[in-house]
């Protein structure tokens, strides 16, 4: 097994005898030394690798001390969340006015003074570290359950509620770009039919290998989410509405005409799908407009593909039922 990477520390001083005393705390902590001279040093060096901890001399030359730690602190924020957490540790002759209130404040994580013992400096070390560490590991117990809360749970697609604040987000760079964006809205046909044939078990795997399927068709940019039961929103950037038709149809020849196997069973589904441009408007009022147009296409019959029109709508004839007479499948279908 690979040996953990020492941990780097920085120190920002231009006492040669400041580090020759704190030098064994560093060796007993197996921290990779590296010393700068000024603030501006420090600085430069944060920019270019964030340590994980930084000790600071509180005479440290080239910039008034409280403007140098909010300086390292900006820094340390716009960079990567390992960073963002970036121990600061004061180095001090005496516990002063302005060195209480920086700590008091939370510009600096600890105080330490300069004639402390080498295990008292070794122990406030192991201290940061561990902080740091255990910082580091909740914020990424967040975000994954962050990640978890954003996702529908049997398919791992977008929940509708998340799909609904990204296409806000969506909408306000079709404002900014004047650049299409097309909803495709889309249900599977008679689904309670097979619920009752297959069971529930059975009927949550058909869901999960259609949103499988469908996104292994998407782009890196498209957006894919659950909006129901047996529905599925289709989120397309910078696609115009004849785009958006021919994409619907791969849905319907990709996804669909392809039977599924699922409980021993070889399963013919069918989808309807409706399509709506955005135009820059409110995404509510988009998807109330794919949401009618699909609901055109369940009346006229299944594998209907549907565009939402404000205009005299001509009636569309239904797909031709795709299904495989090749593969041998003995094929279930409604």
């Amino acid at each position: 097994m690979a040996e953990a990477c020492p941990p780097r520390f920085l120190l920002a001083s231009a006492d040669p005898a400041l580090l020759a005393a704190i030098e064994p705390a560093l060796v007993a902590a197996g921290a990779r030394v590296e010393v700068v001279l000024s603030a501006q040093s420090t600085l430069a060096a944060i920019t270019s690798r964030p340590p994980d901890v930084l000790l600071v001399d509180a005479v440290l030359t080239g910039m008034p001390l409280g403007q140098f730690l909010a300086a390292v602190r900006a820094q340390a924020a716009a960079r990567a969340q390992a960073a963002a957490h970036l121990p600061i540790l004061l180095i001090a002759g005496a516990v002063d006015e302005e060195s209480a209130d920086l700590l008091q404040h939370g510009a600096v994580d600890d105080l330490i003074l300069r004639q402390a013992e080498p295990a008292y400096w070794q122990l406030r070390l192991d201290m940061a570290l561990r902080n740091r560490r255990l910082i580091l590991e909740l914020e990424g117990l967040r975000d994954t359950s962050l990640r978890v809360a954003q996702l529908d749970r049997l398919t791992g697609v977008y929940n509708r509620e998340t799909l609904l604040a990204m296409l806000f987000r969506e909408t306000d760079r079709v404002q900014r770009l004047s650049s299409p964006l097309s909803l495709v809205l889309f249900d599977i046909d008679d689904f309670g039919h097979w619920n009752s044939r297959l069971g529930a078990e059975a009927c949550d795997e058909l869901l999960r290998q259609t949103a499988g399927r469908t996104g292994s068709l998407l782009r890196s940019y498209d957006l894919l989410g659950r909006s129901g039961k047996d529905e599925f929103l289709v989120a397309l950037p910078s696609c115009a509405n004849a785009n958006a038709m021919i994409f619907a149809e791969r849905l319907r020849t990709e996804v669909f005409a392809t039977p599924f196997q699922v409980a021993g069973e070889s399963i013919r589904l069918t989808a309807c799908f409706g399509i709506a441009a955005s135009q820059g408007r409110s995404p509510v009022i988009v998807l109330r407009e794919a949401e009618r147009a699909l609901e055109w296409a369940k009346a006229e019959g299944p594998e209907t593909i549907q565009y939402f029109s404000s205009g005299p709508r001509e009636a569309s004839p239904p797909g031709t039922l795709l299904s495989s007479t090749s593969s041998g499948d003995d094929l279930l279908s409604w």
